[in-house]
């Protein structure tokens, strides 16, 4: 007698989030290959296959995890594979979900800590997604500050009681994290102040040399800091007050570590840091600085060509932390606007964005309380972000002028963005005719960047390269050439 396959139970968890959804099969399917495509895969799905998830087939490998991104992008909340009816996996999009506890949020940010080791060229498979700004900007925006976040013991009356934070339902721990490190929540050193001190004086000096040297100079000095040193903090003891400001300390380390991420072009993962930087950010109850990773998070929109999104996040930041920040913060907010403005060639509302950044940095007083990561934004740094928008909607002779005065005011200290400055000047000169000046200017930043670990900068002189070549057969041009090949 031939033994009979096990009778399938219908799915009729995910034949209920379809309707709510308004998917056909067919629509599902498409949307599902057009994620994995994000991710390098080649899934080809078709209504069949849903047909089949409908009657009970589990889909294989990471697809679960990809139909459950789906429907998170579709109806505004996190879904897991389990709340769709299939079998959990390891999410391939692991690091852009928003955790939903400040444990689950140090499980994440770990996992990606101890993942990053890789070449760069590795790094840079990991995909960026526009549409995975989305939900993690969005739950920041509606989010509360964490209730607790300490951990240890407490008193209590009759003794002490051990607590871990507040509890975790299911946790989504990327593949990386080994079982032991999963389940071990038992308390681990007692944080002191000094500790934290430590993670604010490291943060400086990784700051200084990404300033100097490229986000590639010492990066994985960083990561592997952030995993040996800052995790067992994070693991660690500590009351409500240690534990606010050990978050807000990692936070300030993992935007770090994704904007030097971003600088080497490894621009998924730099994604990936800056949204678990925002989620530590609010387990540190520090809005302000949540407002300044969605700055950073817009500013890589930027660079990537995605105005609207980029704009929107400059919103959101704005809307977060509200009029009562310092001056210095808001004009921050308003010149990241205005970049995604300018991407998008919207002169007006770049304009009027650029108005308000300017307005409010003349405001500022010098007794004002900035915060530390909000002090670089001075006249240097506004006339640069005027420069880069102008640049950016063609009106060469007002980028000419604010790029000088940019490179004025601004330190050597901070090389990479007098680098970048000296290139939009160079465009600013070449879009006026000026040729000689271009690409003497050009010339320069070109041997600077080869002094860097930054693809940005050798990306910002190819991009003023790509411009020349209308050009290629004047003097001034072919004298560029040669000096460019002589540095190599």
């Amino acid at each position: 007698m031939t033994e009979r396959p096990p009778q399938r139970i219908p799915n009729r968890q995910l034949a209920a989030l379809i309707a709510e959804a308004g998917f056909s099969n067919a629509g599902l399917a498409r949307r599902v290959d057009q994620l994995g495509l994000e991710h390098g895969l080649d899934l080809r799905y078709d209504k069949t296959s849903v047909t089949r998830w409908l009657r009970g087939q589990q889909p294989r490998g990471t697809t679960p995890a990809l139909i459950a991104e789906v429907f998170t992008r579709r109806l505004g909340w996190r879904l897991s594979a389990q709340d769709l009816g299939l079998d959990a996996c390891a999410p391939v999009y692991a690091g852009l979900e928003f955790a939903a506890t400040p444990e689950e949020a140090v499980d994440i940010a770990s996992g990606l800590w101890r993942k990053d080791s890789g070449s760069h060229a590795e790094l840079r498979k990991i995909a960026f997604t526009p549409a995975g700004l989305v939900v993690p900007s969005r739950d920041w925006l509606i989010g509360r500050a964490d209730e607790r976040v300490g951990r240890g013991e407490v008193p209590v009356p009759g003794g002490l009681i051990p607590t871990q934070g507040r509890p975790s339902v299911a946790p989504s721990v990327p593949p990386s994290v080994p079982r032991q490190r999963q389940i071990d929540r038992g308390p681990g050193q007692r944080v002191t102040g000094g500790d934290i001190a430590a993670l604010r004086s490291v943060g400086e000096l990784f700051r200084t040399l990404d300033d100097a040297y490229g986000g590639g100079h010492a990066r994985q000095a960083l990561v592997r800091y952030l995993e040996h040193e800052a995790e067992p903090m994070l693991r660690g003891t500590y009351g409500e007050a240690t534990g606010r400001r050990l978050f807000a300390a990692a936070a300030d380390l993992t935007r770090l570590a994704g904007w030097t991420s971003y600088d080497i072009a490894a621009h998924g993962l730099a994604q990936r840091y800056f949204v678990q930087a925002l989620r530590l950010a609010q387990a540190a109850g520090d809005r302000a600085y949540g407002s300044y990773v969605l700055v950073t998070m817009s500013r890589q929109a930027v660079y990537l060509g995605h105005g609207r999104e980029a704009v929107q996040l400059a919103r959101v930041a704005q809307q977060g932390v509200g009029t009562g920040a310092p001056p210095v913060v808001q004009a921050l907010l308003h010149a990241v606007e205005a970049r995604g403005h300018g991407v998008l060639g919207e002169v007006r509302a770049c304009t009027a964005s650029l108005v308000r950044a300017e307005r409010a940095l003349e405001a500022a007083r010098p007794g004002d309380d900035v915060p530390h990561w909000a002090r670089f934004f001075d006249e240097a740094q506004l006339a640069d972000e005027f420069a880069h928008s102008y640049r950016d909607l063609q009106q060469y002779r007002a980028a000419a002028q604010y790029a000088e005065r940019s490179l004025q005011l601004r330190g050597p200290a901070f090389a990479r963005s007098r680098l970048f400055c000296r290139v939009v000047l160079a465009t600013a000169r070449l879009g006026l005719g000026e040729l000689e000046q271009a690409c003497a200017l050009g010339a320069e930043a070109a041997q600077q960047s080869m002094e860097m670990r930054s693809v940005r900068a050798l990306e910002y002189v190819r991009d003023f390269e790509r411009r020349l070549e209308p050009y290629r057969d004047v003097a001034a041009v072919r004298g560029y050439r040669d000096r460019v090949a002589a540095m190599g």
